[in-house]
Formats: structure tokens, sequence, C-alpha cells
């Protein structure tokens, strides 16, 4: 730790909102502060959430950040305009790719494939040729890379991947690639497919590597603006960026491999859930991150959440360590619209400008913030404690104009109807990731965050059954609480197809010896100490025949019966059944982490009496399906012990939770809300 410097802070850019949450290293206490997403200039809104924070800038020793910026430029497709370099004859790779069509378009006779995020004729192919066992079969033709990289350059360029067949086996053809275009043209962005992953699958390296590549500059751009604000505040310490898969990384290694970041806000809500999780002995955790645009789900079971290696963005293909998290259009900003006579909620949503009705930024469109208010869950004079007061006659107003005349309805039961279209939405979006892979959601606690996450979970949990629901401290910041949970971590990966007998065990070993090394040296280069540094080895396996492979993680006396033995036990966990085929290794990889300090779970203080109301007021009850009186409590006056019985709403400034008449609650050791159905 710097001298001087106390304060570990993290900051996650929503829809909406930019969170930021600050942890006092020398009295281990955390405190939030929020401000609105700057879309057209998203430094400032950091630097404002920063600024409310009121951390001492020179006092802050590392800074995690996390953020949707390159994914939003790539489903919005407004990256840098970017060439493809790759082998003569093979320019049409990226377009034809896998020849699929989505799942969710299979039965649609009309549908027609997005246009290709490289135009024909930004693909240029060159000579040269590397085998599948990494030979040289033709020399590198230097001088078409030339040439084509100044065409490409001379047609209004700004990014260039190269992606070369087989050079997962043999990188030099592509690195050679990128010098030469690098030594021309020093301010086109370039990318190498294998500089990202040694993984076969030329569709999914080439796709991984044009993605990079178009979202460097703009990325690459806002870290520097970024930390050049930092600086002139006076911010001197680690600047740290959320991977996609858990863990962080330095702001520098990012802006060289920023398509390692797309999902680096939604990422750090599920390692916080994953340290919660252990810290409670919970073994099946469900999370609902509830923001201004959306709501990320993801399963977490003996506090692991699942990571995908391979995963897909719009139409694209990534290969990329990712958790395996389920997205839907529906959040607290979403737009409530109807259509023939039905009422429809999301996936449009109206952010943070204009944002909701309520906010009077010039919005026309009700959202699911203004039904809440309808419905009596929001304070609108307390909302964010205060500092932002709500308009609710502008709710009532858009909502009637909007909603209730054309579906020729009432208030009342179109405010609910937006929130039973939600909970339809989010119940079809956990079945997806429990029911559909023998997973019994009703055996699961769920875990509420994001600014709307505790007023929506409990409805979810009466429709599913769940265990209970868990509303941790500071839900409304939760995910950048979660960033002050990671650690420095980095991932290096071998496409090497063996099996995994006892013959072909040392040349295993061996490359995976290979790996740790080079990731060692990396860990050494962010400046991770020898004694904070930890390696977890993985053998990716599968049955001779198949195409998708199952992560086995090694331990030091593990051999390869009892490698063959693990898969057979994941695969029957995970499908129901195992095979005596023989057993194959298609990919070696090496996690490596180094650890940083983190905040320590803190009891709160015990109930000396029970939980006194501040007020009441009528608000909608779906176990009635009316409207009822709500008992209103502070969430900083409940303490350890504490039990309330709905219908109750717990109001913290920056978020809401809500008990319905058939629901209770405790309060736990740590001050997190316990929710469960009501005895009798």
């Amino acid at each position: 730790m710097g001298e001087g410097r106390r304060y570990r802070v993290a900051v996650d850019i929503g829809g909406t909102f930019v969170d930021a949450i600050e942890f006092d290293r020398e009295t281990g206490s955390v405190r939030i502060a929020k401000a609105s997403t700057t879309a057209a200039r998203p430094a400032e809104g950091v630097i404002q959430a920063l600024t409310r924070l009121g951390t001492p800038f020179e006092s802050i020793d590392v800074l995690i950040h996390g953020t949707t910026l390159g994914l939003n430029a790539i489903l919005e497709r407004k990256g840098a305009t970017t060439g493809i370099l790759t082998n003569d004859g093979f320019r049409d790779l990226f377009e034809i790719g896998r020849g699929d069509v989505p799942r969710d378009q299979m039965y649609n006779f009309r549908y027609q494939r997005p246009k290709p995020l490289v135009t024909r004729r930004h693909r240029l192919g060159v000579r040269g040729r590397i085998d599948a066992q990494g030979r040289v079969v033709e020399p590198l033709d230097e001088m078409a890379v030339r040439e084509a990289a100044a065409r490409l350059v001379d047609d209004g360029v700004q990014a260039i991947a190269i992606a070369f067949l087989n050079s997962y086996r043999n990188p030099a053809h592509e690195e050679r690639a990128a010098e030469i275009v690098r030594e021309a043209f020093p301010t086109i962005a370039v990318s190498t497919s294998t500089s990202i992953t040694r993984e076969a699958r030329e569709v999914e390296r080439t796709s991984t590597a044009v993605l990079d590549a178009s979202i460097r500059p703009i990325f690459g751009a806002y870290l520097e603006e970024l930390k050049t604000a930092l600086a002139q505040q006076g911010f001197s310490g680690r600047f740290l960026v959320m991977r996609s898969g858990g863990g962080a990384m330095l702001a520098d290694v990012a802006a060289r491999a920023p398509i390692y970041t797309v999902m680096s806000g939604p990422a750090g809500g599920i390692v916080g859930a994953a340290h919660l999780a252990t810290s409670l002995d919970r073994n099946r955790l469900l999370t609902l991150d509830y923001g201004g645009t959306s709501l990320d789900a993801a399963v977490i079971e003996d506090g692991e959440p699942l990571v995908m290696y391979e995963a897909t963005l719009e139409q694209f293909r990534v290969m990329m360590p990712v958790f395996d998290i389920r997205c839907i259009g529906t959040g607290g900003g979403s737009i409530a619209w109807a259509q023939e006579g039905l009422l429809q909620v999301g996936p449009r949503s109206a952010g943070a400008v204009p944002g909701p009705l309520a906010y009077d930024r010039g919005g026309t469109e009700p959202t699911t913030t203004d039904a809440a208010l309808v419905l009596g869950y929001i304070d609108p004079d307390q909302f964010l404690e205060g500092a932002m007061p709500l308009n609710i006659a502008a709710s009532r107003q858009g909502m009637i104009s909007r909603l209730v005349e054309p579906l020729n309805s009432d208030l009342q039961t179109v405010a609910a109807g937006i929130f039973d279209v939600l909970i339809a939405k989010t119940v079809g979006a956990i079945r997806a990731i429990t029911v559909e892979r023998g997973k019994d959601p009703r055996e699961f606690s769920l875990l509420a965050f994001g600014g709307a996450g505790p007023m929506i979970a409990p409805m979810i949990a009466r429709e599913v059954g769940a265990v209970e629901v868990i509303v941790p401290n500071v839900p409304a910041a939760f995910s950048a609480w979660g960033m002050l949970m990671s650690d420095l971590v980095l991932e290096v990966a071998q496409t090497d197809v063996l099996t995994s007998s006892q013959q072909d065990w040392p040349r295993i070993e061996a490359n995976l010896a290979t790996l740790e090394s080079q990731a060692r040296a990396l860990l050494a280069e962010q400046g991770v100490a020898e004694a904070d540094r930890m390696i977890d080895r993985l053998v990716e396996c599968r049955y001779v025949g198949q195409e998708h492979a199952i992560a086995v993680r090694l331990t030091p006396e593990m051999t390869a019966e009892s490698v063959v033995q693990a898969f057979n036990e994941l695969h029957a966990a995970r499908y129901g059944h195992a095979m005596k085929s023989t057993v194959q290794v298609s990919t070696l990889r090496v996690r490596a982490t180094g650890r940083l300090p983190k905040p320590v779970l803190r009891r709160v203080k015990p109930a000396a009496a029970p939980a006194a109301p501040i007020n009441s007021r009528k608000a909608y009850c779906f176990a009635r399906r009316s409207f009822t009186t709500f008992h209103v409590y502070k969430r900083s006056a409940l303490e350890s012990g504490h039990q309330i019985a709905g219908p109750a709403i717990i109001d913290e400034g920056t978020s809401t939770t809500l008990l319905h008449s058939d629901q209770q609650l405790s309060v736990d050791q740590y001050g997190n809300l316990l929710i469960c159905a009501r005895a009798g």
C-alpha cells in the first residue's frame, strides 16, 4: 500500500447511474455515492461520482473500474472502422462464420443475417501459410502485408485485426504481420488473434480479434481521458479494470486487450455474490442484478460461478473467459408500451437522460420506475436520500395518456401489470439457467441487488418458490462492492489435442509448466509479489467425437486416471450420464491470481428492542392484489436479530426492499436482510 493511501475505491458505470464505493482499510468502513451516467462523456460521470463520494483522491491506493463501454460500442456498432488481414483465399471466413442461424430465429424463414461488421473491401488476404502442426508451409509475404495495410488505411480503416489459419500452434506470421503494420502505420490500432487466445477455431479467433480491434481506439481514448482526469484530481494509485470472467487487470493491460472488459460491469456483482455465498454458507445462490436498463441473472454453486470460454455478443462469437450471465432488457428504466391491446415492458430503456417521466428531464414514455411510484413503493421526496426528488404527477399523467387510455384500463391495473410482465420475463430467464439445466429454483436463495433488485426479487421469490431472498448491504452499489473483492487475474491457454492417457500425460504437464511460467511472468510485470501469487491449472476434456469440453481443475496429486474420473463425474453431473469412450484433452489453461486486500464482512450490533417503523403509507400488495397499509422502516436503524412481518417497506435511500403480506424478514449478524415466506 502506498504511503498515506488508505482507501480502496470501486466505480461501476450502469445504464442510469454511476456507483462509487469506498473501503477504508484502517476502519473497515464502507461508503457509497451515486451520480447520473453521462453517456456522451462517461469519464465525467465517474469523476462526479467520486467527487460526491468525498474520498481524497491522493489517499486512494487502488481504484477498480467496471464499464460496458466496449460492449455498448459493439452492440450499437459504434466501434472504429476495422479491416482484416488473413490468409490469401480466406477473406470471407469472417462473414461466412459457422453458416448457422440464431436459435431464436431458426423458424423464421424471412430471417436476414445482419450486415458484417467488416465490409468485404476491408477484408484482405496475403500469402503465407502455417499448417496444423505449426510448421511453416509457405513464408509470409511481407511486401503483400505492407501493401494490404496501406490499402486499408487509404480507405479510412482505423483498426486492423490480424488472424491467420493455425496461428494458435505458431503465432510467428501474425506477430510479424503486426510488427510490419505498426512500423508503417503507428497510429492504427492492431489486434492479433493469438495475443488474445491461443485456441483453435479460426472463426471464433477471427471474430474475437475483430471486436477487440474495433473497440481498441474508443476504449483506449476513454481510459486516457479518465486517467488524465484522475491525475488532475491528485490520484496516483493503481488503476485497475474488471475482467468479464472475474478479477481485475491493470488499466494499461486492459487498453491492450479491451475485449476482456466488455462484461466487466456485471462481473463485479458475480464476484461479490460468490464471496457472499461463501461467507454466508449458501451453496446454491441465484443472483438477480436489476439495474436501470437490464436484469443480469447467474447461478453460483458451492461458491463458484460458472465461467464460459466462448460467448456470443449479438451474432459475434468470441473466445474469452466470461461469466455465464443471462441478460434480459428489463430494469428500473425499462419503457412500458402498448402494442395491439397488449402491455409490453422493455427492452428499450429511458436511461439516465431523459430517464423516467418522474425525473422531469424531458422523458415522454412511462417506465418501471414510474409504475413503482404509482404503486407506492418509492417515496418521491426521499429518492436517492432526498438528493433527487421525483415528480409523481408526471408519472401518473404519462401512464394515463400512454397506457391506461390505449388499453382501456385503470391506473392501478396498468401499474401492477407492468410488474406482472417484468416478473414473467424474469422467471423465464431464471428457468433458462436452472430448470433447463436440471436445477430446481426452489432449492436456491435469491441474491437481490442493483437499484431495483430488492424491490422486485421478493415478487420473483413468490413466483418461483425460492428458499429466501437475501438483500446485501448497499445493494444499489453491490456490483461496485464486488469489485472491491476482486484480485488481479489473468489467464493463458493453449489448444493441444491429446488423449488423457498415461502416455500423453508428460507432454500435458510440460505444456502446463510452460503456460504457468508465462502466467507468473505476467504477474511479475503487474507488480505482484511472489507471496501473493496463486496458480490454478485446468484441462478442458471431452469424449472423442465431441465438439465442446468441460474444464477440470487439477490438483498436484492428480494423474491421468484421476483426471478421467473427475471428468466423468462432471459430465454426469451436468448432462446426466458418463460414457466409456476415450477422453481427450483439448485445451490447457492456467489462471494466475495476484491477491489484493479486501473488505471483511463486519458484524452489526445486536438488536436490544423490536424494530420500529418511521411511518406508514398505502402501497400495492401482490399477495392481496390490492392497496394496503405498508409500515416503513429505515434500513440504517435495523440491527442483527430484528424481525419484520409484511407488508412492509425498507427504505435506504438508494434502494427499496419490499415485503408483501405473505412474507417476513430477519436481519442476520452482518446486516443482510433475509426474506422468506411468512409462517402459516
